[in-house]
């Protein structure tokens, strides 16, 4: 009898346990771990009232009640449809995204339950994804009236970055053009900032050559007279003003030579050379100009002039993601830009300047303090013109009185030397001005030693360590 009870308590307690599963069972409408669920269960005598349920884009929710559904109605067909499979089962499908509601009526009319739908892309597996492309990150998906909203924390701009890029593969829709918008709001928990060191050296040299006669003159024989005039024409440096003349003549009776010999050779090299540096936050863009504008007139309405200003100058713009390992992501475009005759428009009495133009965009991935360098900019210039008189030109030695010869050659090359680094805060005291230690001379070391300046002697031991070689700004 005893084993009995004893089989017969073991038995009565599991079936209680079951009781006890299939009712909690019932009283969780919602699966663990996730906004959009699969199932719903309601009991008998639960009643719901205006409870947010929400439907993934595209999937199905499933309601098992615990009492007989006689009428179902849904606000919007459109945004959500309901299929009624069984007396206790109802299918909820999310055709569009939007909001709706559902309405579950029994025996006689009664409400069952009514739920508040909101149809929305499901980002279950886009937040599971973050969990395992993105370690250590906690960052959540969340879709609104059709949005992907990314909120959260990263541990870096690189991290975040990333975020997003899997959020727009995910709403992408399969190459669909219509994908859905994307809100990054996810915090960054360690704002780096990197700090982007330029140099930009470019080197011109130009070679002009001119060489030509400007032969004029009267030839007279008994009561006949030939005049002649044969000028050198410079065509391929035609702005440029030739100071160097030669001048002869010749007279005899009637006849009378006058000889004007044109010679001129320039040789130019120009060097520009720009340093700048700037800093800028993660995933932030900055930007740097050293030069000026120029203006340029423009028409307006009622046939009025306005002004209008071009930028030139050695110019900078950049954008760095600082990436894990201390790596940096840099898009990087730079710009040397100066004015130039060459090209220039004139419009009445007004000459626009044009402008010659070397820019460079590249976005590499570089380890902190690695350097790129842009190069390959070269460009050079070749250009020679012969002209003079057909057929005298071609006399030996003396067809150069009756020809020109101008000459052109331009080499130009430009090279852009680009370092990030990550910047780490410094102390004020360690920092210096240009101005630090510069001091007007006095009167007497002006006039008497031409001096601008005062000169400081070190006195005692000075520093270990000298300096060898030519130093100093400006040094013959």
């Amino acid at each position: 009898m005893r084993g009995q009870r004893f089989k017969g308590g073991l038995l009565g307690a599991f079936v209680v346990l079951g009781f006890l599963a299939a009712a909690m069972g019932g009283m969780s409408p919602v699966s663990a771990g996730t906004d959009y669920p699969k199932t719903i269960n309601l009991a008998p005598g639960d009643h719901v009232s205006g409870r947010l349920l929400r439907v993934g884009l595209g999937r199905s929710v499933v309601i098992n009640l615990g009492e007989d559904v006689r009428d179902v109605l849904v606000s919007n067909p459109e945004i959500a449809d309901a299929v009624v499979r069984s007396n206790r089962r109802v299918f909820i499908l999310g055709n569009k995204a939007g909001q709706a509601s559902l309405f579950l009526f029994g025996q006689g009319g009664r409400q069952i339950a009514s739920f508040d739908l909101a149809v929305e892309t499901d980002t279950t597996e886009l937040n599971a994804m973050f969990a395992r492309m993105i370690p250590g990150a906690q960052i959540r998906a969340e879709s609104v009236n059709g949005s992907m909203i990314l909120s959260g924390t990263a541990r870096n701009a690189a991290d975040a970055q990333r975020a997003a890029d899997l959020a727009a593969r995910f709403v992408k829709g399969g190459g669909d053009d219509k994908s859905t918008p994307v809100l990054n709001m996810i915090s960054v928990e360690d704002g780096e900032q990197v700090q982007l060191k330029v140099t930009v050296a470019e080197v011109e040299r130009s070679v002009i050559k001119q060489l030509g006669v400007n032969l004029a003159g009267t030839i007279g024989i008994g009561n006949y007279s030939v005049q002649f005039n044969n000028q050198p024409g410079f065509t391929v440096n035609s702005n440029v003003v030739n100071q160097g003349d030669l001048l002869g003549g010749f007279m005899a009776g009637s006849t009378s030579l006058a000889a004007q010999i044109e010679a001129l050779q320039r040789d130019g090299v120009i060097r520009t050379l720009a340093e700048p540096t700037l800093t800028a936050i993660s995933g932030e863009n900055a930007s740097f100009l050293a030069g000026g504008e120029f203006p340029i007139p423009v028409s307006e309405d009622d046939g009025k002039i306005g002004v209008q200003f071009k930028k030139f100058g050695v110019g900078l713009d950049f954008t760095p993601i600082v990436m894990s390992g201390g790596r940096i992501s840099l898009r990087v475009k730079t710009e040397v830009s100066e004015l130039t005759q060459e090209g220039a428009v004139r419009v009445n009495l007004i000459t626009i300047p044009a402008l010659k133009v070397r820019r460079a965009e590249s976005t590499v991935e570089l380890p902190s303090g690695g350097t790129l360098v842009m190069a390959g900019l070269l460009k050079e210039t070749y250009k020679q013109d012969l002209n003079g008189v057909p057929g005298l030109m071609q006399v030996p030695v003396l067809g150069a009185l009756f020809k020109s010869r101008d000459f052109l050659r331009q080499q130009t090359e430009l090279v852009v030397f680009v370092t990030p680094y990550v910047a780490k805060p410094v102390n004020r005291s360690k920092l210096a001005t240009p101005d630090q230690n510069l001091a007007p001379a006095g009167d007497a070391s002006t006039i008497f030693l031409n001096r601008l300046n005062r000169v400081y002697r070190v006195s005692g031991n000075p520093a270990a360590g000298t300096y060898h070689g030519q130093v100093g700004y400006i040094y013959e």
